[in-house]
């Protein structure tokens, strides 16, 4: 099973966001070339594409985590469709410390907030798959029909 589509039941969610040192906000739209500039240098430029849907909004659906006024973690909901998490990334030095499990949660409050039952976590590795089970509960859905099918080179 290399990826599946994971689902996530957020009236079964506590919100609770682990302790970690950093602040986790909600961007704001002067801050989006910043965020894009950081995901395009620490991640992919598919996921600059996927996060410009969720920045370029009234109120942004993209979170970022922030160390010492430098972004260092990035998530966001309803960028490839509606009710989907991600994408989601930290940068490789500040891995390990609850910074990626702060983003899911603050991200699937905002969720929840906007009216969502569910969310669906798209395409994600077999590898990552037990991460987020830990952090949010979230199952493989059976016979997904995975939405990223439809990218050109597929």
């Amino acid at each position: 099973m290399p990826s599946a589509d994971l689902l996530v039941d957020l009236y079964q969610q506590t919100f609770q966001i682990p302790e970690n040192k950093v602040a986790i906000k909600r961007v704001l739209s002067p801050d989006s070339d910043q965020v894009l500039d950081f995901i395009g240098t620490n991640f992919s430029s598919r996921w600059v594409s996927e996060a410009k849907s969720g920045l370029f909004r009234p109120q942004p659906t993209c979170f970022i985590a922030v160390d010492e006024q430098k972004i260092i973690g990035f998530a966001c909901y309803d960028a490839t469709a509606k009710g989907f998490f991600g994408p989601m990334g930290v940068h490789p030095s500040y891995r390990k410390h609850g910074i990626g499990s702060a983003l899911i949660i603050k991200c699937l409050e905002a969720m929840y907030h906007d009216g969502y039952g569910y969310a669906i976590i798209g395409a994600v590795s077999e590898h990552t798959q037990h991460f987020y089970h830990h952090v949010c509960g979230a199952i493989p859905i059976e016979n997904s029909r995975k939405i990223y099918h439809r990218l050109i080179d597929r």
